[in-house]
């Protein structure tokens, strides 16, 4: 059996037959057990797997640390936000047409609100970080309600946030579906979806707003945000904001969304605002829908209903989201051997700009690393010498892999006969 295994294997090329040397330490064994086969050694081939799968950790954490997807990760049509950055080289972009229509009760209100909403995300120096800037341009009617109603109409800035949000924790589940010994064990609810991703915000109000919403001074604005992944399909989002402070219009606010996917296209969500002022309190109750049109495109409307102190009135929406896509995935180049190739000193010259590189030969160097540089350019020499022509080349693992194969070949055809 084993005789007529190695010459299917005879066949092979020699990629293969590295490949399978490494993915199959079955193959190994039965060599190791046969006799007069001492050449293949079982540690040989283990410490070649051990070398692989560190390989493959490295890249596993890689994916699981970044916060890159392959498609948009839009926050709306809702007001919360989630924890999770877009990734690093990733501009994008959330913008909604709005029109609010409230009751009219007080002696002053903004009845209605036509606008646009925008909000720009990218990150970068982090996967991790992401920075984001908040736009709102609207047109209010203003009313004046007293023994007749009289409006007037003003338009301008009615938000103009630059913020950022770091990652500080972020949860990890257990992959259920390796599990094959008990059904039970498969399909139970992972405790860890219970404890959410956290990550923190820190932002600034700018003050270049309408004469509407104008406040008295640039503001900063502090927030939590946590993301409760309770299946792969249904998630939970909850913000804490704590906005406008050291002004007259400090609010306290938090959102809970829960949004759930349909299949890899159709999403919907369903959100609860409320919002604690010095005079009042508001809260809004919405939901809505999102389709992916593309990977990197999103269309989504939402309506809720709005009660600010006595006045209670309606919130509709349209939205598109789009990214840009610039994302670059890290990764470490390996030798034959699996150890991480270290750039020479030629391609960090090569790496740095047309500056770096004039400065570079201004810069002044180490007796240590001339005299280094002698005694390499000397062996060089050394080496390309006439003998040095016939000088045998050092023997890499592939190369190795393969005459020893041969020689194995060779040994069981000459048992054979």
């Amino acid at each position: 059996m084993i005789i007529d295994t190695l010459i299917e294997y005879k066949n092979l090329t020699v990629l293969k037959k590295y490949l399978l040397h490494l993915m199959s330490p079955i193959f190994t064994v039965c060599l190791c057990k046969t006799r007069k086969l001492t050449i293949f050694k079982r540690n040989y081939f283990i410490s070649k797997l051990q070398r692989l799968w560190f390989v493959c950790m490295i890249l596993f954490t890689q994916v699981v640390l970044a916060q890159y997807t392959n498609v948009i990760n839009s926050n709306r049509p809702g007001f919360s936000e989630s924890p999770y950055s877009v990734g690093t080289g990733i501009y994008q972009f959330e913008s909604n047409l709005f029109y609010r229509d409230m009751s009219i009760e007080s002696t002053f209100s903004q009845p209605q609100s036509l606008g646009i909403d925008l909000l720009f995300r990218t990150s970068f120096f982090l996967e991790k970080l992401e920075f984001s800037t908040h736009l709102s341009y609207q047109r209010d009617q203003v009313a004046f309600n007293n023994v007749f109603t009289s409006n007037d109409f003003t338009s301008g800035l009615s938000n103009a946030t630059i913020g950022a949000k770091y990652l500080v924790f972020q949860q990890e589940f257990t992959d259920k579906s390796k599990e094959v010994r008990s059904w039970k064990k498969r399909n139970a609810f992972d405790k860890k979806r219970l404890i959410p991703s956290v990550a923190v915000y820190a932002g600034f109000n700018t003050n270049f707003l309408g004469d509407l919403h104008k406040t008295s001074k640039v503001s900063p604005k502090l927030g939590v945000l946590l993301q409760n992944d309770l299946s792969n399909d249904f998630n939970v989002i909850t913000n804490f904001y704590y906005d406008k402070m050291g002004t007259d219009a400090a609010e306290f606010s938090y959102i809970i969304t829960g949004t759930y996917s349909f299949n890899d296209r159709w999403s919907t969500f369903f959100e609860n605002q409320g919002i604690f002022k010095k005079e009042q309190k508001d809260t809004n109750i919405g939901t809505g829908i999102a389709f992916l049109l593309t990977t990197n495109l999103q269309v989504n409307a939402s309506a809720r209903g709005m009660f600010e102190g006595n006045s209670t009135g309606y919130y509709t929406s349209l939205g598109v989201s789009y990214r840009i896509d610039r994302h670059r995935d890290s990764y470490i180049e390996l030798d034959d051997n699996g150890n991480p190739i270290e750039d020479s000193p030629k391609d960090k010259l090569k790496k740095k700009n047309f500056y770096g590189r004039i400065f570079n030969i201004f810069k002044k160097k180490n007796p240590a690393e001339k005299g280094t540089e002698k005694e390499t350019t000397k062996k060089k020499k050394k080496r390309r010498g006439f003998f040095g022509l016939f000088k045998k080349k050092k023997e890499t693992a592939l190369e190795k892999i393969e005459r020893e194969i041969k020689e194995l070949e060779k040994k069981i055809k000459k048992d054979g006969n």
